[in-house]
C-alpha cells in the first residue's frame, strides 16, 4: 500500500507542469493628466515608499483658486439680492391685490369720473407690471447664480485633477519634473498597489481542465493558494495558451522569479 501511494505522489509530480512567473504587485497604474498645466511640486522622497494622504504631486492651481474664491463670493451676493427680491415680490403681491380690489370698486361706480377710473386703472398696471418685472428680474438671479455654481464646480473639479494623491499606494516612478509644463493625459507617474502580490502565468488548453482543485507550490513547496482568476480567451501575445493568475500575500520584496507547479490535491 505504501509502495502504490509513492508510485501515486512520483506520478503526480512527474505530470505536473512547472511554469515560471515573476511575482509582481497586485496592480501597477500609470496616473495621466487630466488638465494641462506647470508641474509646481514633487515629493522625490515618496519613491519607493507607501504614499500619505497628502499630494505626492501637484499642477499650479493658483488662478483656479482665486477664481473659485471670487465666484463663491458673487454666488453670496447674488444669494442675499434674490433674498432682497423675494421680499419686495412678496410686498407687490399684497399691494396689487389690494389695488386690484380697489379698482373693481369703483370701476362701476358713477360717481367717479371718467379721469379717475383710468387713473386707478394705470395705477394697477404699473403695479403689475413691476410685479412682473421684480418676478423676472428674481429668473434672471435664479439662472445667474445657477452658471456660477457650474462655474465653481469645474473650478474645484480642475483643482482636484491638479492635485495628485493615491494614499496606501506604494509611489513606483515620477515621469515629470517641477518647472515642467504637461499637456493633458501626459502620464506623470506610476503607482503600485503592493498589498497582494500577483503571479501570472500561461496554461496550455489541456491544463484548465480541473484548474479549480489544483493546489499551486511555489519552488516547490506547497501553498494554500489556487488560481484565483482565468482567462478563457487566448492570450493576443502568447497565441493558444490562456492567462492564469494567481494572487499571494504581499512578500517583503517583489519581482522574484519563482517556479509554479499546479499539482492535483
Amino acid at each position: 500500500m505504501k509502495i502504490l501511494l509513492v508510485l501515486a505522489c512520483v506520478s503526480s509530480l512527474l505530470f505536473s507542469k512547472v511554469y515560471y512567473a515573476k511575482l509582481e504587485p497586485y496592480e501597477l497604474r500609470d496616473i495621466s493628466a487630466n488638465v494641462s498645466g506647470l508641474v509646481t511640486f514633487i515629493d522625490e522622497e515618496r519613491l519607493g515608499k507607501k504614499l500619505l494622504d497628502k499630494p505626492y504631486l501637484l499642477i499650479d492651481s493658483e488662478l483656479d483658486a482665486k477664481e473659485l474664491q471670487s465666484v463663491e463670493a458673487k454666488i453670496g451676493y447674488l444669494k442675499n439680492v434674490l433674498e432682497a427680491n423675494d421680499k419686495i415680490l412678496r410686498n407687490l403681491a399684497l399691494s396689487l391685490e389690494k389695488k386690484r380690489e380697489n379698482y373693481k370698486r369703483i370701476e362701476g361706480l358713477k360717481i367717479k369720473s371718467t379721469l379717475e377710473k383710468d387713473r386707478e386703472f394705470h395705477d394697477l398696471v404699473t403695479s403689475e407690471n413691476q410685479y412682473l418685472s421684480t418676478q423676472k428680474e428674481i429668473e434672471n438671479l435664479k439662472v445667474q447664480i445657477s452658471d456660477l455654481k457650474l462655474r465653481a464646480s469645474v473650478l474645484k473639479r480642475s483643482i482636484a485633477d491638479k492635485t495628485f494623491i493615491a494614499e496606501g499606494f506604494v509611489l513606483y516612478s515620477l515621469e515629470v519634473r517641477p518647472g515642467q509644463v504637461v499637456p493633458m493625459a501626459a502620464n506623470v507617474a506610476k503607482i503600485a498597489d503592493t498589498s497582494k502580490g500577483k503571479l501570472v502565468i500561461y496554461l496550455d488548453p489541456e491544463d484548465i481542465e480541473g484548474i479549480e482543485t489544483k493546489r499551486v507550490y511555489l519552488d516547490g513547496v506547497k501553498t494554500s493558494y489556487k488560481v484565483e482568476r482565468l482567462l478563457k480567451i487566448a492570450d493576443s501575445k502568447n497565441i493558444s495558451k490562456y492567462r492564469a493568475e494567481i494572487l499571494v500575500k504581499a512578500p517583503e520584496l517583489f519581482s522574484k522569479l519563482l517556479k509554479v507547479e499546479l499539482r492535483d490535491e
